[in-house]
């Protein structure tokens, strides 16, 4: 089945607000994807004392807000060797029917067993490992294999003894392993070769919590509530006390000219290293998460960065040309080869870390090709600093760059953790690549990072969180959450310093959700009363109406579409009717694609459309709810006024109305299909077409169209699409559509009622007539005459023929009507009838120069 939901980016959504007035406004705000976190449980452990199971640590973080999406099991070895244990064995004798097997009992703790075996260095008094019945093995090459009891030669085996490459644990198979003798029988495997299990936990990531984008992070948020829930955690941060100068022989200056977009920057250099692997401890914690380990140097970046959260670059220091580090905005067009090897065209407005010569990275974003570690590097300039997120995130837009530092930097990172981070880094690089710290620390500060200063009512926590929850408690939480309580003199109020690394935590409304993610809002109870004040529906009710044409549509066959409400400016570029400069221009656009918000939803269909056709289906009916968007510009104080916004309901049909079947010819859509769809769906709410203002609709997105209006407002236009549209789509077949102002249709349908009425019990008369009009007449205007004539009998008139050919006088063509007559008190007897049909055709003949076709 094909699925008519358009596509949507991953990295964005956008929902749209309205201004104050009740004035509709188009306003944007963005929704930036959740990041798939992965955090290795072992490493979490490293932080925090925790004496509780993965599946408790589990429900906590979702808890609180740190969502966990997957749960996996990591271990050194497929199926952690289960069900196999330490055995002794017994006795060991020749089998009587096979030279190179033996045949043992073993003890490994539920009795002893016969087990054949065919390793030469099997012998009784030696400790084995044992694979039981039922347990599976893994072998290093070849395919997974359960043990089974058996008979081998006639002789029943209940196990095996196992050499290293059928636990998988190596490439042996000279023989099979033997133990210290020190081993206790029946002890797990696992617990012989020191194995280590691992839960990875993939944690759904929320834009605003980007201070759990880190191990750190999350373990600091785990202990705030397991210290509310009365656990006794203890958060550990790795000591850098031992941080110290070795010499200052290459010190690199560091001047930074856009401190708007770099307000605090460090640099440290680290000479005489030694570039190699990494060792397993930290090539191991890299793989848990899916990080491929490169080198010792840059692995220690990527290992800070998920430690602490804060993006780490280490620049090759002899490819520092001129001995300087220049952090500026780079030239207008001036070109950079980044890490991926592609060449990128820099803006005025990227941040760039240069040389005296060329960039060497685009801040925040990603490295320069020739500028980063290699295994040549002899000494580094390591980098730790705090970006404007704003800066960041317009230039990873702007390249298309999505990077770990990227994603963590454009949410906002924590600008009192970078000189932490540095030494930390620089620390674990002296450690494991050798060398020493050649430079001090060179920071360069332009402006102070202070905590946030709230203040807190407790009544209004209490009445925003439905539930007192207490005074004390709350000051409690607010502990464990590392926010100062600078001043309590008040009953009601607190005075709150919050960290910098909370950065979505700047209000008091702010600290009400941080105080209810501890608290727990499953702790938070329903009330068995709601009181409230009965909500008055405008009438109509625009869900009600919704609903039913939903319903309508869906009911009929056709199939709903969503779609983004940004789209390509190409669209509009030769359009009159929807011109250009009254879109709506998107200031720093994702892509091309969607640098512009919809004026109408023709084109999102259309889409939908070609994504369909091209996939062989291409009989179509789709509808779509949605806003377009405009821009009127005039002068006006409000810098929001020129913008406005409009619900539309768009309609098409496209393809075959019918398909063939035995029964059945095929039959194609015509523009009379999707007429009646409209005319059926407005009956419904008591609107008849036929009574509306019909017009011409002159537009360039329609070949043929018209115009609908009620009382003099405008409710829709409807026709066929023109060929100079379709054929932009690779659209062959005629498509029929239609778009209603919905708001204007809300605001119609409110003063129609729906009225019952008794079926009469006098027969209703029919009358066809066949009339040569103009060409310029429409059907409307003999609608309209008709029921001026004759407005006590005639209930209804309708048009079934229309002809246009050479046998017509020029300028002529012939409508074929059907008349409804009907006296609901009497039966209509023909003088009657004639009496009535004659009038009407006098006035067709005085109004419209008609003539009776014979």
């Amino acid at each position: 089945m094909v699925v008519f939901i358009q596509k949507k980016e991953k990295e964005d959504y956008i929902t749209y607000l309205t201004s104050k007035n009740q004035k509709k406004i188009v306003t944007c705000t963005l929704i930036l994807k959740n990041l798939i976190m992965k955090i290795s449980y072992n490493w979490l452990k490293k932080y925090i004392n925790i004496e509780v199971d993965i599946d408790k640590v589990s429900e906590v973080l979702t808890d609180i807000g740190l969502e966990v999406e997957g749960l996996e099991k990591l271990e050194s070895i497929k199926g952690g060797l289960e069900g196999i244990v330490v055995g002794e064995v017994l006795t060991c004798e020749k089998h009587p029917d096979a030279d190179k097997l033996s045949i043992t009992t073993v003890d490994y703790g539920d009795g002893i067993k016969t087990i054949v075996c065919g390793a030469p260095n099997v012998a009784a008094g030696e400790k084995v490992i044992v694979a039981t019945v039922g347990c599976t093995l893994y072998p290093s090459s070849g395919e997974e294999f359960k043990i089974k009891k058996s008979k081998i030669r006639g002789v029943e085996s209940l196990g095996m003894l196992c050499a290293e490459d059928e636990l998988g644990i190596g490439q042996s198979h000279d023989g099979i392993i033997l133990l210290d003798k020190s081993f206790e029988i029946g002890t797990p495997a696992k617990n012989v070769f020191k194995l280590e299990e691992d839960y990875i936990l993939e944690i759904g990531l929320t834009p605003n919590r980007i201070d759990a984008a880190s191990h750190y992070g999350v373990a600091r948020d785990l202990a705030a509530v397991l210290k509310y829930q009365g656990y006794s955690p203890e958060l550990n941060c790795p000591e850098v006390s031992q941080f110290s100068i070795d010499n200052t022989s290459s010190t690199i200056p560091v001047e930074v000219i856009a401190t708007d977009r770099s307000p605090r920057y460090l640099g440290v250099t680290i000479s005489d290293i030694t570039i190699a692997p990494s060792p397993e401890w930290l090539q191991t914690n890299l793989r848990a998460i899916g990080i491929n380990p490169k080198n010792n140097v840059v692995d220690i970046t990527n290992y800070i960065l998920h430690e602490l959260g804060q993006p780490l670059h280490a620049f090759d220091l002899d490819k520092i040309e001129g001995g300087k580090v220049i952090v500026r905005t780079a030239n207008e067009g001036e070109k950079f080869i980044t890490l991926d090897g592609l060449e990128r065209e820099l803006s005025k407005e990227d941040l760039v870390i240069c040389d005296t010569v060329k960039p060497m990275c685009i801040a925040g974003v990603m490295g320069g090709e020739f500028s980063g570690v290699s295994e040549t590097t002899k000494s580094i300039f390591l980098e730790s600093a705090y970006f404007n997120a704003v800066s960041v995130r317009k230039t990873s837009k702007r390249h298309t760059i999505s990077s770990d530092a990227s994603f963590r930097y454009e949410r906002g990172t924590d600008p009192n953790i970078v000189e932490y981070a540095i030494k930390r880094a620089a620390l674990l690089i002296k450690e494991i690549s050798g060398g020493t710290i050649s430079s001090e620390i060179i920071e360069v500060t332009s402006e102070q990072f202070p905590p946030f200063e709230i203040q807190l009512s407790i009544n209004k926590t209490h009445n925003l969180i439905g539930k007192e929850i207490g005074k004390d408690t709350i000051i409690k939480i607010l502990n464990s959450l590392d926010i100062e309580i600078t001043s309590d003199n008040n009953a009601d109020l607190l005075s709150l310093k919050v960290p910098q690394y909370r950065v979505d935590v700047q209000r008091d409304v702010d600290i009400v959700e941080e105080i209810m993610r501890i608290y727990g809002l499953n702790n938070i109870e329903i009330p068995l009363a709601v009181k409230s004040t009965i909500s008055y529906a405008p009438k109509p009710d625009i869900d009600r109406v919704t609903n039913k044409i939903s319903d309508f549509f869906t009911s009929n066959g056709f199939h709903e579409i969503m779609s983004n409400s940004l789209t390509r400016a190409t669209y509009y570029e030769e359009l009159k009717s929807f011109p250009i400069d009254k879109s709506v221009k998107i200031a720093n656009p994702l892509s091309q694609d969607l640098n512009v918000m919809r004026q109408t939803l023709l084109f999102s269909a259309l889409e939908a459309v070609e994504l369909n056709t091209n996939r062989r289906n291409s009989n179509l009916k789709l509808y779509e709810f949605g806003n377009c968007y405009f821009y009127n510009p005039y002068e006006s104080e409000d810098i929001l006024a020129p913008y406005s916004e409009q619900n539309t309901l768009g309609i098409l049909v496209t393809g075959s109305d019918m398909s063939a079947s035995w029964n059945v010819a095929q039959k194609d859509a015509s523009i009379f299909t999707l007429k009646s769809y409209i005319e059926r769906m407005l009956k419904s709410f008591g609107l008849d077409i036929n009574k509306s203002q019909l017009a011409a609709c002159e537009s360039d997105i329609y070949s043929d169209a018209m115009s609908v209006k009620f009382k003099n407002k405008h409710l829709m236009n409807y026709g066929i699409v023109a060929k100079s549209i379709t054929k932009n789509f690779g659209i062959k077949n005629n498509v029929y559509y239609a778009e209603i102002n919905f708001d204007n249709l809300l605001h119609i349908v409110k003063n129609y009622k729906l009225t019952v009425e008794q079926l009469s019990k006098y027969p209703e008369v029919r009358r066809d007539l066949a009339l040569l009009v103009d060409k310029s007449v429409l059907f409307i205007d003999l609608y309209n005459t008709a029921f001026k004539s004759e407005k006590k009998l005639l209930k209804n008139v309708s048009l079934f023929d229309v002809y246009e050919g050479d046998k017509l006088p020029e300028g002529k063509k012939s409508y074929a009507l059907n008349f409804v007559l009907e006296d609901t008190t009497k039966t209509l007897t023909d003088n009657v009838i004639d009496k009535c049909m004659n009038n009407m055709i006098f006035q067709f003949e005085k109004q419209h120069n008609t003539e009776i076709r014979k």
